[in-house]
């Protein structure tokens, strides 16, 4: 018979300690998944440095590509050129309002009037100082292959007429060249209805020279006759040279008959190379009188 009032020490439940080794064991399988979960946790550190390295490497890419400038071209005028010829020889990008825009400093603010001795900058803003004109002796001098060259194609392309020669009275035509528009010629291209000059034939670079002594009265742009020259004589009628490529007079200055004024060219409104030539009574448009008579009144044979 048991003993009475013994304290029995009661027995351990197996599924209490089943839970026990569960639990151990999920301990212990925990720690691992925890490590684990640190591992993928430190993970994105290496391609966030792969990252920081790559834009760095891009940044720096520009720097040590980038393509080493060239120098500017530059061009020296010569006696026939204008800006469009020079845009199209040189392959200048933007045509001749590039060429222009470049060298407003050196050429002013006429893109029509351009001098032999202006060095130009191709395809890069230019930052010369403006030029000066070289003097008329040496353009002269510089033009005189040239234009024999001009003269022997524009007699061959010439009317009948021949070229004259200088008279006994300092007078002389104004290229040696023959007309191709006559005085008075109708027609819907001029503004008066007729033609108020004669036009010669002459290539661009043909020299052109005052008809006889006087004062230079203009020299520049002159919108529909493109660059001009009007020259007043000592009876007091003004000779007009008109669509000229450049100028070697200016404005006040005194003249010979035969010198040479300047280079015959297409500038203004002017369908091709040629001189277009007045005789005036004034200086002002429509106060023309025939040309030729007025040459051959003064000894040219024309």
């Amino acid at each position: 018979m048991p003993a009475k009032g013994k304290h029995r020490r009661p027995k351990s439940n197996s599924i209490t300690r089943g839970f026990v080794a569960a639990g151990t064991g999920g301990a212990a399988i925990a720690l691992p998944l925890l490590g684990a979960t640190g591992a993928h946790a430190a993970a994105p550190a290496a391609p966030q440095q792969a990252v920081t390295a790559a834009v760095t490497a891009v940044e720096a890419a520009p720097a040590a590509a980038a393509p080493q400038k060239t120098a500017p071209r530059t061009y020296t005028v010569v006696a026939g050129d204008y800006l469009s010829k020079i845009a199209k020889n040189k392959n200048v990008k933007g045509g001749w309002q590039k060429l222009y825009k470049d060298n407003r400093q050196v050429i002013g603010e006429d893109p029509s009037l351009i001098l032999p001795g202006m060095k130009l900058t191709l395809g890069a803003k230019s930052s010369a100082a403006p030029a000066k004109a070289a003097p008329a002796e040496r353009k002269a001098d510089d033009s005189r292959s040239e234009s024999r060259a001009s003269r022997s194609a524009a007699k061959a392309e010439a009317p009948a007429q021949a070229a004259p020669k200088t008279s006994g009275s300092g007078f002389t035509a104004p290229v040696d060249a023959g007309v191709t528009t006559p005085y008075r010629a109708s027609g819907s291209s001029w503004s008066s209805g007729y033609h108020t000059g004669v036009d010669f034939s002459a290539s661009s670079g043909t020299t052109v020279k005052a008809v006889g002594p006087g004062i230079v009265v203009s020299a520049g742009w002159s919108g529909a006759y493109g660059n001009e020259v009007v020259i007043q004589h000592t009876d007091g009628t003004y000779s007009q040279y008109a669509h000229l490529s450049s100028l070697s007079v200016s404005s006040g200055q005194s003249v010979s008959g035969g010198q040479q004024i300047g280079l015959s060219g297409s500038t203004g409104n002017s369908t091709g190379p040629h001189l277009h030539f007045e005789i005036r009574t004034s200086p002002n448009y429509g106060s023309d009188i025939d040309p030729l008579a007025y040459l051959r009144q003064h000894g040219v044979s024309i």
